[in-house]
């Protein structure tokens, strides 16, 4: 792995999108000079002299733009997958033996990430924007929460964005703003199909790769298209039944932004992962981080639930969200612990001639048989009974 600081002539690109063992991979502005030199017509400069005195001429020569940063299709050295190297979408890489004129190459290093994530597979990502709907189908607080939780867990700025705010008033508006801004988010109010605010979205993604996340049927691939025209994503209806939106992407993929920037669809889902620790959720919330920054609890292992003088616990209005959220981090952990140690959910049975195994124990006293000294028993209690009836 080695830093931005490669030596010259070797040639840089960022990977748009990963299918099979091939890699599609957008070229930097270095890679324009050097497809220029392999054929293409070198770009006219126009000195500011000539550009003022065209008026006085009756020829001025025009100039040929730069052509678009080429797009190769790479393979994977075999030296990369040997040391277990994988290439992710975002993965800034050093193309090897371009071929311009097939839109051939092959990957033959990786950089150094500064950030990646794993659900979904995306390298070097400067910020997530969570999409969610005001309206149709209906904001959920507790879902809006669990998305915001995953995208704090991600350690990348997190923008939120409310589309279909023309279906709400005013009022609700505000409403739904002061309080976000109690959880400690800034939202931004659109509406994809009004083109409200959608240029200063696309200011927020300007020369960032940015990553869309969001339940189904908010209009994530609608404002993607409003922001790329000529993308031409599928886009679904929200489900009557449900007031959930289905599913229309089903893969990952970076697409260049008209001006600047690089923007990631991903599979719309309703209910992602909470995969981290007790310890580290509370660090998840703002509002709550505010607290410990102004107060420490009694007790350093302190999970915020029933210890007293904690810092936390409290009138804030997710704490309820943090609770509910911290039982399922808490079973995520014992579940992790049990298949590391499968003696707590195991146990060593002997086969015979120096060989044993694993097998499932039993729920204590669930499937166990009574013993007959219990059945006898039993039947004594019940006959005595019935004498003394």
């Amino acid at each position: 792995m080695t830093g931005e600081n490669v030596a010259n002539g070797q040639l840089l690109g960022t990977v748009l999108a990963v299918q099979a063992n091939f890699y599609r991979v957008q070229m930097d502005e270095v890679a324009r000079s050097q497809e220029v030199g392999a054929g293409f017509p070198r770009p006219v400069r126009i000195s500011e002299e000539i550009r003022n005195q065209k008026s006085e001429i009756n020829f001025s020569p025009a100039p040929c733009p730069l052509p678009p940063a080429p797009i190769l299709l790479c393979t994977r050295r075999t030296r990369l997958k040997k040391i277990g190297q994988q290439v992710m979408v975002g993965d800034r890489v050093i193309v090897e033996e371009p071929d311009w004129a097939g839109g051939r190459g092959a990957v033959g290093e990786v950089l150094s990430r500064h950030s990646q994530l794993n659900r979904p597979a995306i390298a070097n990502v400067n910020q997530i924007l969570l999409v969610f709907a005001v309206a149709d189908p209906p904001l959920e607080p507790i879902q809006l929460s669990r998305f915001l939780i995953k995208a704090e867990s991600t350690g990348v700025d997190v923008l939120l964005c409310l589309n279909k705010c023309d279906l709400v008033s005013l009022e609700e508006k505000q409403q739904i703003s002061d309080r976000l801004l109690a959880w400690g988010y800034q939202p931004l109010f659109i509406s994809v199909q009004n083109n409200i605010n959608i240029d200063q979205i696309a200011e927020y993604l300007q020369d960032k790769i940015t990553v869309i996340a969001g339940p189904s049927g908010v209009g994530k691939s609608s404002l993607i298209n409003s922001l790329i025209p000529d993308i031409n994503l599928r886009v679904g209806e929200v489900s009557g039944k449900l007031a959930r939106g289905r599913h229309t992407t089903r893969h990952v993929e970076l697409f260049e932004m008209p001006t600047g920037g690089l923007l990631a669809d991903t599979p719309g889902f309703n209910q992602p992962d909470l995969d981290c620790s007790p310890e580290e959720l509370i660090h998840y919330f703002p509002e709550a981080r505010e607290r410990l920054a102004a107060a420490h609890c009694r007790f350093s292992d302190c999970i915020h639930k029933d210890e007293p003088d904690c810092a936390v616990s409290g009138d804030w209005e997710r704490y309820q969200h943090y609770l509910e959220f911290l039982d399922d981090a808490i079973a995520q952990q014992t579940h992790l612990n049990q298949q590391a140690d499968p003696e707590s959910s195991l146990k060593l049975i002997s086969k015979g001639k120096g060989q044993s195994q694993y097998e499932p124990k039993l729920e204590s006293k669930k499937y166990r048989r009574i013993s007959r000294k219990t059945q006898l028993q039993d039947l004594q209690n019940l006959y005595q009974d019935s004498e003394e009836e």
